[in-house]
C-alpha cells in the first residue's frame, strides 16, 4: 500500500487507492482535492510519496489542517522553508501593511513589524485597514488583521519610531528586511543603518509608484549586492499624483514575491 501524506500527516493509502476513492473514504462531500499541491478535477491513481488535501467548503478548520492546506497549496517544500523563515517590514502603511499580508497568506513563519504611526481616515485609500480600526496603532491594528488571516505566523511588533540606533536590534534576526516607507530620507537611513550592521542580509526596498501611471514601468532590480529596488524609480507623490491602492499594491507585491524569492534561493531581479 502507498504510503503518503493526508493533510500533511502520515497516511497508509490502500492498494490501488485514487485520489476520490480515498476522499470518499475519509471526508465524504469534501468539494476541492489537491494533490501535490494542485487542485484536481479528475481521478487519479495515488503514488509512494503523494501529499494530498481534502477541503470541504464552508468548514473552518483547525489550526492544523489550515496548516496543511496551505502547504498543499503552496507545495510542502516551499511551505516549509517560508515556514523557518523570518522577515523583517520597516513601516507598516501601503506598502507594508500590504507585504505583511502577503507573507502571512503565504505562511512565512514570523513578521517583525514596526511603525510608530496610528490608522487616519487618509490612509484607508490604499492600506490595509478598516474603518473600525481608526486611531489604533497600526501595530496593533495590522496585527489583529494577520491573526484573522493566518494564526500560524509569529508576530514581533515595534511601535517605535525607527532611528539608526534601534534598527539593528529590532531586525536583529531577520532572513529578509523590508523598507517601506515614504519618505526619501526615512528610506535612506534604514537602508544605510541596517547594511552597515548586517552587510550579508538582503533588503527589499521600493521607490516610484505614485499615481494611477503604467502598472507595467513597476518593476524590481538589483540596485547593490544585497538591495533590491521596486517601482519606477520616478513616480514620486506630488499635488496631482496622489498614493493610490492599485499601483501602491503591485509595488507591494512585487516587494512580498522578492521576499519569496530570496527565501527560495532565487533572484528578484531575473526576468
Amino acid at each position: 500500500m502507498p504510503r503518503i501524506l493526508l493533510s500533511e500527516q502520515p497516511h497508509d493509502a490502500p492498494e490501488g487507492a485514487s485520489a476520490f476513492s480515498l476522499r470518499d473514504a475519509v471526508k465524504p462531500g469534501a468539494d476541492v482535492v489537491v494533490v501535490n499541491g494542485a487542485a484536481v478535477t479528475e481521478d487519479l491513481p495515488l503514488a509512494e510519496g503523494d501529499a494530498v488535501v481534502f477541503i470541504r467548503r464552508g468548514e473552518t478548520p483547525a489550526p492544523e489542517e489550515l496548516e496543511a492546506l496551505m502547504a498543499a497549496r503552496h507545495t510542502p517544500g516551499v511551505h516549509r522553508r517560508l515556514k523557518a523563515a523570518t522577515v523583517g517590514v520597516a513601516g507598516l502603511g501601503g506598502l507594508g501593511s500590504a507585504v505583511a499580508v502577503a507573507l502571512a497568506r503565504m505562511g512565512v513563519g514570523r513578521l517583525v513589524l514596526a511603525d510608530f504611526d496610528v490608522v487616519e481616515p487618509s490612509n484607508l485609500n490604499r492600506q490595509q485597514y478598516f474603518t473600525d480600526q481608526l486611531g489604533m496603532l497600526k501595530t496593533d491594528a495590522l496585527c489583529a488583521t494577520l491573526r484573522r488571516v493566518n494564526p500560524g505566523v509569529a508576530l514581533s511588533a515595534h511601535a517605535v519610531r525607527l532611528t539608526e540606533a534601534n534598527i539593528p536590534d529590532i531586525f536583529l534576526d531577520v532572513d529578509v528586511l523590508v523598507e517601506a516607507f515614504d519618505r526619501a530620507d526615512q528610506k535612506a537611513l534604514l537602508v544605510a543603518a541596517y547594511a552597515r550592521a548586517f552587510p550579508g542580509v538582503p533588503i527589499v526596498a521600493a521607490s516610484g509608484l505614485a499615481g494611477h501611471g503604467p502598472a507595467n514601468t513597476i518593476r524590481t532590480r538589483r540596485a547593490a549586492p544585497h538591495l533590491y529596488l521596486v517601482g519606477d524609480g520616478a513616480a514620486a507623490a506630488a499635488p496631482g499624483r496622489g498614493l493610490m491602492a492599485p499601483r501602491v499594491g503591485v509595488a507591494a507585491h512585487h516587494q512580498a514575491n522578492a521576499v519569496v524569492r530570496l527565501l527560495l534561493g532565487e533572484d528578484p531581479a531575473e526576468a
